[in-house]
């Protein structure tokens, strides 16, 4: 595999003559829902169902002291 010499990541038998550029632009400037969580915290929850699953048991609390107050 021999790597091109402008780009050590890119081999040459990549081949983007066919791609278009900016395809996903507009929707990417748009908006997004990713969310980057610190290595620490990822430990704790490996995968998206954790985090869904620990966020949702938290707004349940949010909302049963809202009621509350």
């Amino acid at each position: 595999m021999k790597r091109m010499q402008n780009d050590p990541d890119m081999l040459e038998e990549y081949d983007f003559s066919k791609g278009i550029e900016g395809k996903y632009a507009r929707k990417y400037a748009e908006g997004t829902n990713i969310v980057v969580i610190d290595p620490d915290v990822a430990k704790i929850f490996p995968d998206h169902d954790s985090v869904n699953q620990a966020l949702r048991s938290l707004a349940k609390i949010f909302r049963r002291q809202k009621k509350l107050v």
